[in-house]
């Protein structure tokens, strides 16, 4: 029944992406949807991959390595989307997929010196204070081509775009504001050219907005209640 009704869900979602996705003149398969399964079970996040889902996002490092256990992600990319502690960085690189959630270069040379040692290229997009709020996680838009270039000289990274999560508006208007922000940000950095970066991805937009940011131009959507109901 729990499974019914995240396949249902799943298909909500995608009709609605894919109508934004052309909307915004793209095709439907060129944004991904990844499953936010923060507090949510080993045997949930299986049926939401089994359903279709492009990737599973997680936000706890704990979390995530007792799932892995559980053998909860086989079949789908996993993303780590939350905020990174340095002291977590090694129990990170080389399970996860995707590390959406680099905001200082002092993480990027950890994660660097981690892959470099493990003979990998680990994946990793930057993760941007977009609303330049003191009490959030993220570079600075003005801080984030300085931190480009200092990554070029760093083995075994490779940037792939960029994250962010806008201020918590009322108005949608207001966090359309920032989505339109970050793509033209994104689109700036992505006409340059930097070592150890291939700006490819733009990831925001979750449950309550998604649409919005499929239509500002994101490519991965982190989408959570939307999937899985409320959390537990």
């Amino acid at each position: 029944m729990i499974n019914s009704a995240i396949s249902d869900n799943i298909m909500i979602i995608r009709e609605k992406m894919a109508a934004a996705a052309i909307k915004s003149g793209r095709k439907p398969e060129e944004v991904k949807l990844v499953a936010a399964a923060k507090t949510h079970s080993a045997d949930l996040v299986k049926a939401a991959i089994k359903a279709g889902v492009d990737a599973v996002g997680e936000n706890r490092v704990q979390e995530m390595l007792a799932k892995h256990e559980l053998a909860a992600y086989d079949g789908a990319p996993l993303h780590f989307i939350g905020t990174l502690q340095s002291n977590k960085v090694n129990k990170l690189v080389g399970l996860c997929d995707l590390i959406e959630s680099v905001d200082s270069e002092d993480l990027l040379l950890r994660i660097g010196k981690r892959a470099d040692s493990l003979g990998i290229i680990q994946d990793v997009l930057l993760e941007v204070n977009i609303g330049k709020e003191p009490q959030k996680a993220g570079i600075l838009p003005e801080a984030l081509e300085p931190l480009l270039e200092s990554a070029a000289t760093i083995k075994g990274i490779s940037i792939l775009g960029f994250m962010a999560i806008p201020p918590f508006e009322l108005e949608i208007n207001k966090i359309r504001h920032y989505f339109d922000k970050m793509f033209k940000l994104f689109i700036d950095i992505r006409a340059k050219k930097y070592d150890n970066v291939s700006v490819r991805f733009l990831s925001m937009g979750m449950s309550d907005s998604y649409i919005d940011a499929i239509y500002a131009g994101a490519n991965i959507v982190r989408i959570g209640s939307a999937i899985f109901n409320k959390r537990r």
